[in-house]
């Protein structure tokens, strides 16, 4: 399989238009488009019935206490964890595109409540749920595509992967409405095919921006 995009070429940087976040022109932070990328895929193979599409940061800081602060930055080297920005199951064997900004258009305080996607897919829950989740103003359930948005100190430029996966059911099981990665992984074991990936990049950090 082959996983490409319009928006970003593979190892690029993400333009701010598909991101969570951005360096203000007086500051470190403001909201971004959060538009969802161009993605589309080709060569699934034989017996396919239906996508999965995820999108995953592996670069996410695991002490808090070193994220957005004037202060310090976060070192490089400091070990890592994974961030979860969107999650599509279902997604028909005869869909093979999506369209920039066809399922997510802004940030939408306190998540979206039912993202536009391809008919008859569903939407699982990404981590700015748990990020959230102790803000007053933005607490609530993030479904669908919610975009980069990395410490604006860090170290490290951000890798964002997008996966694809070509599955032999039409639809998986046991889902709960508002499933996790851990829910997706779980049911999609044993009926994938084949996969294809994308990478994209992206930073806050003033100093690694180009």
């Amino acid at each position: 399989m082959k996983l490409h995009s319009d928006s970003f070429a593979d190892g690029q940087a993400i333009p701010a238009e598909f991101a969570f976040g951005q360096p203000a022109p007086d500051g470190p932070f403001m909201l971004a488009g959060n538009r969802n990328p161009h993605l589309a895929w080709s060569q699934a193979p034989a017996g396919t019935r239906s996508f999965v599409l995820t999108c995953i940061d592996d670069d996410v800081p695991t002490v808090p206490e070193t994220v957005n602060r004037d202060d310090r930055t976060v070192p490089a080297e400091q070990p890592r964890g994974r961030f979860v920005h969107w999650l599509i199951a279902d997604i028909p064997a005869t869909v093979r595109e999506l369209s920039a900004g066809t399922c997510s258009q802004g940030v939408s305080a306190r998540g979206k409540r039912d993202p536009q996607g391809p008919a008859g897919s569903r939407q699982g829950l990404n981590d700015y749920t748990g990020w959230f989740a102790n803000d007053p103003d933005m607490a609530g359930d993030y479904l669908g595509y919610d975009g980069p948005c990395p410490p604006w100190n860090d170290e490290r430029i951000h890798r964002y992967t997008f996966r694809v996966y070509a599955l032999d059911v039409e639809r998986l099981d046991g889902l709960p409405d508002k499933f996790t990665l851990a829910d997706l992984d779980q049911a999609m074991a044993g009926h994938i095919l084949a996969e294809a990936a994308l990478i994209g990049t992206y930073t806050m950090n003033p100093a690694l921006r180009g």
